[in-house]
């Protein structure tokens, strides 16, 4: 890059941006002479400053600098997320598969983009965890190992090929070069050499994974892999987008996490959602968090951190999140009416300590920029874990009623409203419910996602 003129201050400017350029030498007073050995500002003879205006459009032109020039245009958003917890025994890969061994894992990207990175996990390990290696290809197919070798490319932290992570923290790489396109599948592989002390996981992937001994980051199939359908030791994926992109964050429980999808297929109510987005003109630059985990809670832990233990990790510390749609508390009412002693005092405490929940979601997340989004509880009468009773129904209907009132969430989506049977207004619409009367099934989560309007994400 050419020396910037004596005096000025310099940044590059943006592609194309003769206009900044012309904007610039206007604004730092070209009918002057500046001379950076005094503080003393002569005027410019007339004839000379056509001449001034002509060098410095010129100089920006040629060197790509722009005097004064606004910051880069870029900023890292997230494209792709899980939320990770300690998975179950039966969700686990057995510690000797995990000894020299390659995982290999296909995720599905919401937003594109031409720089990249990967943020990692050892957030439930006891121990510090060594990748030897970590790479990133184009998935050929959502179905399979397959890469496509041209695409392959090595992912280094702090410039080196291997990271050794904390535990308890989670590790971003530095960016690489790499077009991701929007809706895309990537393959993310990486080499151990030793097992987790303890794994950190998704076991709600809906998508493969694969292992194999030995190191084979690079290889086009990992033939002979094992296959499991669960997510190991990955957190996110992000891309660089323009200033004005920004990420719809998904707090949720199983519904969020497309249980009753089929695995690989991508049918979740977010995925859904991203599609919507990218064939909008207004949400192109709008991308798609899924931070959903099956049996989730807000209030206690279960099958994973509660969401409220999670906020700030899952949350508040993605990047470019602007946005959160919150669709929680349907274990909470569910699980207290298992308690068969559970008394009345019981059920409005309940009601009282999710309301208080939401509240400190709302106010947490306003503290960072996002906007929230409630989305009402819906029905699960008949439901084959659960089994409400009228307590359970009397719970429901009063939290929803408190997330359509105004002045709480900055929006709401009434997936009540839209899910539920008109004929049987507790029970889910059966052609949207999987069958357990708890869960909708694909098709239920793609009427999910077309009931949420566009409107509420479009840059304004």
């Amino acid at each position: 890059m050419h020396r910037p003129l004596a005096g000025y201050r310099s940044t590059p400017c943006p592609a194309g941006s003769v206009a900044c350029c012309r904007a610039t030498c206007t604004a730092t007073n070209v009918s002057a002479i500046f001379h950076p050995l005094s503080s003393e500002v002569r005027p410019m003879p007339s004839r000379l400053t056509d001449m001034r205006k002509a060098l410095c459009l010129l100089l920006c032109m040629v060197s790509g600098v722009c005097a004064q020039a606004s910051p880069a245009r870029l900023h890292w958003v997230g494209s792709w997320a899980s939320s990770q917890q300690i998975p179950e025994p039966q969700n686990t890969l057995p510690p000797a598969d995990l000894v020299d061994a390659t995982v290999r894992q296909i995720v599905h990207l919401s937003l594109g983009g031409d720089e990249i990175r990967v943020r990692l996990s050892n957030a439930f390990g006891t121990q510090p965890l060594h990748f030897t290696s970590v790479h990133i290809a184009r998935a050929t197919s959502a179905e399979t190992s397959g890469i496509d070798p041209a695409t392959d490319r090595a992912l280094t932290f702090g410039g080196d090929p291997q990271v050794t992570i904390p535990a308890g923290a989670e590790y971003v790489s530095d960016p690489i070069a790499f077009h991701a396109a929007p809706l895309s599948s990537l393959a993310i592989s990486f080499h151990l050499d030793q097992a987790p002390a303890r794994e950190t996981g998704h076991p709600g992937s809906r998508a493969s994974t694969y292992d194999v001994h030995g190191d084979h980051v690079s290889a086009a199939v990992l033939d002979g892999a094992r296959v499991v359908d669960h997510w190991f030791q990955i957190a996110g994926v992000e891309v660089s987008a323009p200033r004005h992109a920004a990420c719809i964050v998904a707090l949720g429980d199983s519904i969020t996490d497309g249980h009753a999808t089929r695995d690989n297929a991508n049918q979740r109510w977010t995925d859904v959602l991203a599609a919507r987005l990218q064939a909008a003109r207004g949400t192109r630059d709008r991308c798609v968090l899924n931070e959903g985990i099956g049996g989730n809670r807000l209030l206690h832990d279960g099958l994973g951190p509660a969401a409220m233990a999670r906020l700030d990790r899952d949350v508040l510390s993605q990047p470019g999140a602007r946005y959160l749609i919150v669709l929680e508390g349907i274990n909470d009412i569910g699980t207290l009416g298992l308690q068969k002693s559970a008394t009345e005092a019981d059920h409005r405490a309940l009601v009282h300590e999710l309301i208080l929940a939401y509240r400190q979601i709302i106010a947490r997340a306003h503290a960072h920029g996002i906007e929230v989004v409630g989305g009402t509880i819906m029905p699960f009468a008949g439901s084959q874990y659960y089994h409400p009773d009228a307590a359970s129904k009397r719970d429901r209907e009063e939290v929803n009623a408190w997330i359509r009132a105004s002045g709480h969430f900055d929006k709401v989506i009434d997936f009540d409203r839209i899910m539920r049977d008109p004929a049987h207004p507790d029970r889910l619409r059966p052609a949207y419910d999987s069958g357990d009367h708890l869960h909708p099934g694909p098709a239920g989560y793609a009427a999910m996602a077309r009931a949420i309007p566009l409107s509420l994400f479009e840059t304004r």
